[in-house]
């Protein structure tokens, strides 16, 4: 018998987005699920800023929300893997707070695996006429870099490995949850790598729009962490059966 989706969990990470947190919510809880019943799951990863005064505030008003805490800022991969363990959707889908990545686009992630086509969905912002902000071009370049390189380990031919929208079949990644050990922007080839080992699974990807932002706009991820991700890269497809 076709196993029938009813329940949506989606995971929000967030850290210090006071000023964007509200809106994020509203345009998550407004967005169209196919059909899905939502779970919203809120990870405030240690905010320092109005965040979880507005969290608690949201909370009260849509019984749909979980809001979580971590007691300090310990990483996106940290606070996904908690909202990951703590979901209960037969989807499960990840919405970074920054809203560079617009909840309009849930029907185009969610049909190919409503439809049984599907086990994991990428949302890919380099294969899309939908809208996408120009900025800075040696993000570009690094991302494409990190995705080709991720694809020589993993032999996929993603587009885009880093992107923020990324969509399981609820009991697979919670089963991955449970091995995850990134805790900062490790997270993207890390869970890349995990889902490449699984023998038959069903990696889609669609493309998405893209609303990015600047440094001065609130954007976080840096040089560094583009240097974490080579090296996330090479552990989790080579030495993590070892580690």
């Amino acid at each position: 018998m076709t196993k029938q989706f009813q329940k949506l969990s989606i995971i929000i990470p967030v850290y210090n987005e006071g000023r964007l947190i509200a809106r994020a919510i509203a345009l998550v809880l407004a967005a169209d699920t196919l059909g899905l019943r939502k779970e919203i799951i809120i990870v405030d990863d240690g905010s320092t800023d109005q965040t979880a005064k507005i969290l608690s505030h949201l909370k009260k008003r849509h019984r749909q929300l979980i809001v979580m805490r971590q007691p300090k800022n310990y990483g996106k991969g940290a606070a996904v893997k908690l909202g990951l363990l703590s979901s209960s959707g037969d989807i499960v889908l990840i919405q970074d707070a920054d809203l560079e990545y617009s909840p309009e686009d849930y029907p185009l992630l969610l049909r190919p695996i409503i439809d049984h086509r599907a086990d994991v969905v990428y949302g890919s912002r380099f294969i899309s006429h939908k809208p996408h902000r120009v900025l800075y071009f040696w993000h570009y370049v690094v991302n494409k870099l990190l995705t080709t390189f991720s694809n020589i380990m993993t032999n996929l031919n993603l587009t885009d490995m880093e992107t923020g929208y990324k969509v399981f079949q609820g009991e697979l990644v919670r089963r991955l949850a449970n091995e995850l050990s990134s805790q900062r922007f490790g997270f993207e080839p890390e869970i890349t790598a995990k889902i490449a080992k699984i023998s038959n699974l069903r990696l889609y990807e669609v493309g998405i729009s893209y609303y990015g932002r600047t440094y001065a706009e609130g954007k976080k991820i840096n040089w560094f962490d583009g240097f974490k991700a080579v090296m996330a890269i090479i552990r989790f497809n080579l030495f993590d059966n070892f580690i």
